[in-house]
C-alpha cells in the first residue's frame, strides 16, 4: 500500500475529528466492496456528539453554510478512520454528493459543499481528493441539519 500522508497532512491542519456517528436508522454508516468504499448520507457532528442545525439562506448564512459542510467532511473523516482505521488507506475521492437545506431562492449549493470539497482536497491533495460532485438544495434535511453528503472512495 501507498503512503499518501493523509494522517500527516490532516494533522497538520490542527482540525479535530468528532465522534463518528452511530446509525440512527436503518443502514450502515459505510461500506467497503472491493477496493471501493462507500460512505452513507453524514450530518454535522461536533465534538459534543450534538448537530449543527438551521436552514441556509433563514437560520445560517453563508459562511456557515460552508463551516457546517466541512463538519460534515470531519464527520465522514471520523466514520472513515472508526471503520477502516486510517485515512491513508484511501486512494481518492470518486464522488460527493452534497445537499444543502435551503430556502427556495438560494442558489449557492456548491459554493457551500466547498467547505467539504476543499478539506478533502487538503489531505488527499488536488488529484487524488477532488472527484466528480453533484451540490443540490433540498427543501429540509434531517433534524433540520444544514448539509448532507455521501461519498464514494477508491482504497489502496
Amino acid at each position: 500500500m501507498e503512503n499518501n500522508h493523509a494522517e500527516e497532512k490532516f494533522a497538520a491542519l490542527g482540525l479535530a475529528l468528532p465522534p463518528a456517528p452511530a446509525p440512527l436508522g436503518v443502514y450502515k454508516p459505510c461500506f467497503v466492496d472491493g477496493k471501493y468504499l462507500y460512505l452513507s448520507g453524514h450530518g454535522p457532528v461536533q465534538d459534543d456528539k450534538s448537530l449543527i442545525i438551521g436552514r441556509i439562506g433563514d437560520a445560517l448564512d453563508m459562511e456557515a453554510g460552508k463551516l457546517a459542510a466541512r463538519q460534515v467532511g470531519l464527520t465522514m473523516l471520523a466514520t472513515i478512520k472508526t471503520h477502516i482505521g486510517s485515512l491513508d488507506k484511501v486512494k481518492r475521492v470518486i464522488k460527493v454528493l452534497g445537499m444543502v437545506n435551503c430556502t427556495p431562492s438560494f442558489e449557492r449549493h456548491p459554493y457551500i459543499i466547498n467547505g467539504c470539497s476543499e478539506l478533502f482536497a487538503a489531505i488527499w491533495g488536488e488529484e487524488n481528493g477532488i472527484g466528480v460532485r453533484s451540490a443540490v438544495g433540498f427543501g429540509s434535511l434531517p433534524d433540520n441539519i444544514p448539509v448532507e453528503i455521501e461519498a464514494l472512495f477508491e482504497l489502496y
